[in-house]
């Protein structure tokens, strides 16, 4: 694995993901609020550094059915992100991390009556949140 070094980019991009750790956001979305900061970072230094992030377990990377972009999460706090799925909120999409037992014994049953094996860093069981269920429509 190659190691690690610090740039000033990298700084912006997990600074504005760790101030924003309950949102799913692009690549885009991550360019367009760093571009807006004090320093320029190019689409490449952005797409290059999400994916060593992600190499590394600073980030969670996930993608939606039907969408073309991939979605990130900072998660270097939540320890071991690729050993548990996740739920998200379909209106503001908060990112729930799910590693309580039931989520265990949700596995073991897709396996024994569908015979599905789950991979839960590729798992988003999608839902409103209770935040959103409570807004009016």
């Amino acid at each position: 694995m190659k190691s690690t070094y610090k740039t000033k980019a990298r700084e912006v991009i997990i600074s504005y993901l760790k101030n924003h750790p309950e949102q799913r956001l692009t690549a885009r979305d991550i360019y367009e609020a760093v571009c807006n900061g004090e320093i320029e970072v190019n689409r490449t230094t952005i797409y290059r550094n999400l994916d060593r992030l992600c190499e590394i377990g600073e980030l969670m990377r996930f993608k939606e059915p039907n969408k073309d972009a991939w979605y990130y999460q900072y998660s270097a706090e939540h320890d071991h992100c690729d050993k548990h799925m996740h739920a998200q909120c379909s209106k503001c999409g908060k990112v729930f991390h799910l590693d309580k037992p039931f989520v265990d014994e949700f596995d073991a049953r897709m396996l024994e009556e569908y015979g599905i094996d789950i991979n839960p860093a590729d798992t988003i069981i999608l839902g409103k949140c209770s935040k959103c269920r409570r807004r009016k429509k």
